[in-house]
């Protein structure tokens, strides 16, 4: 089992901080590629559309990509976490996000590149079912809250690109720099992970003659609907990360990479606050509802009040209620469903995540392609859909949770 809370867990912090500087970059390689769309699109010998654009949609394509490549490889990353141990999943995912930064910058074709998207996806699985179970057991009186700022680390390091962007530009430095410092700082992360200490878990494949007691792995409704949340609340941040810019742009917007620096800071906030809150009592399932909404109301704002203002206000207020930490508590709130396999619970989570993450910026990037200068808008009318059916799931969960009176699950 986990390690019990006591003094001794403080040998495990640095472990704790090399995992969350993971997720740090982990955040730049998320979001790296939507900042740089004319870039790679020009690389990969992009058409030019009649408005005299570059056609960036094989960009939108590639970052979809990422997104299968988490659905291939969490079915096996979660049970080599469990099985293995969360110092193999986290080493396998570092090197692997090493590789993406160096292959991407190498790519010259758009189907190379797509090759290396999915590789970024597969990474990402690694690290997700080592980072999430390792911070939780790690932190067991405070498991949610570890989880949650493994979103602070990602929002963090999104609201510094820009400036890091803005710092490479001002040098006449090519973009590739930030890859390449990226690709360096995740190997030596990689090594630092092979080093430090890492907690007992719950599952691991038992060994000289050890016996172990079966994990427990019972599905609900309510606990189909907590891991269907991991496909809701992606959709709603991803769409909205990919695409803000094109709308940006649509609404008069000169500058519309500064929308990325409001999104960020709301999601900054939210994760503070949001611990706060569930510190004081504040229950998880609370805040899958509340959130959700809200995020709704603001993308309906943003449908039908075509002003920059509106979309900075926007920016922000998507970035605290969607990417704030909803994903992060829909995982939380699964593994307690499943306290005994937290890398599967984490796995199926992030796969709903991940078939999000596929399926709804492919579906955007035909948008893109198909109508045009409409397809902003068309495409927050798709996320506020979603975002609807979130709601729904978040509501099923709470019902049922409180019904059964499972305090494990959520508090609720």
């Amino acid at each position: 089992m986990a390690t019990t809370p006591t003094s001794s867990n403080k040998k495990f912090y640095p472990t704790a901080l090399a995992l969350y500087f993971a997720y740090f970059i982990l955040g730049i390689a998320s979001s790296i590629m939507g900042q740089y769309k004319t870039e790679f699109a020009k690389a990969w010998g992009a058409s030019t559309l009649p408005s005299g654009a570059i056609d960036v949609s094989m960009v939108v394509s590639v970052i979809a990509a990422y997104g299968l490549g988490r659905l291939i490889a969490y079915p096996f990353a979660g049970p080599v976490s469990d099985k293995v141990g969360r110092r193999v999943s986290g080493f396998i995912g570092m090197a692997l996000y090493a590789a993406f930064f160096f292959g991407m910058i190498s790519a010259h074709s758009m189907w190379f590149a797509y090759g290396v998207g999915i590789m970024n996806g597969v990474a990402n699985s690694f690290l997700d079912t080592c980072v999430s179970p390792s911070v939780m057991e790690i932190f067991p009186k405070s498991a949610s809250i570890a989880n949650l700022f493994t979103k602070f680390a990602i929002t963090v390091a999104q609201f510094v690109l820009p400036f890091v962007i803005g710092l490479v530009a001002t040098a006449n430095l090519s973009y590739k720099a930030i890859f390449i410092g990226c690709g360096i700082l995740m190997i030596i992360d990689a090594i630092l992970v092979l080093i430090l200490p890492f907690p007992k878990q719950a599952g691991k494949m038992p060994v000289n003659g050890e016996t172990t007691t079966k994990p427990k792995t019972h599905f609900s409704a309510a606990s189909i609907a907590s891991i269907l949340i991991g496909f809701t609340s992606s959709a709603t941040f991803m769409i909205w990360l990919n695409c803000n810019q094109e709308l940006g742009i649509s609404y008069g917007i000169k500058d519309p990479s500064v929308l990325q620096s409001f999104y960020a800071v709301g999601a900054t906030i939210a994760v503070l606050l949001t611990a706060q809150f569930i510190h004081m009592g504040l229950k998880e399932t609370t805040v899958l509802i509340l959130y959700p909404s809200i995020s709704v109301v603001m993308l309906l704002l943003c449908y039908f009040i075509q002003t920059p203002v509106i979309l900075y206000i926007g920016s922000f207020v998507i970035g605290y209620a969607a990417a704030g930490g909803v994903l992060q508590l829909a995982t939380s709130t699964t593994v307690g469903f499943f306290p005994d396999s937290k890398g599967l619970a984490t796995s199926l989570v992030m796969i709903a995540s991940s078939v999000a993450n596929y399926a709804v910026l492919s579906l955007a990037a035909y948008l893109t392609k198909a109508t045009g200068a409409s397809a902003p808008r068309m495409i927050i009318l798709l996320n506020v859909v979603i975002t609807l059916i979130g709601v729904a799931l978040a509501v099923i969960v709470k019902r049922r949770s409180q019904g059964k009176g499972n305090a494990e699950v959520a508090k609720a």
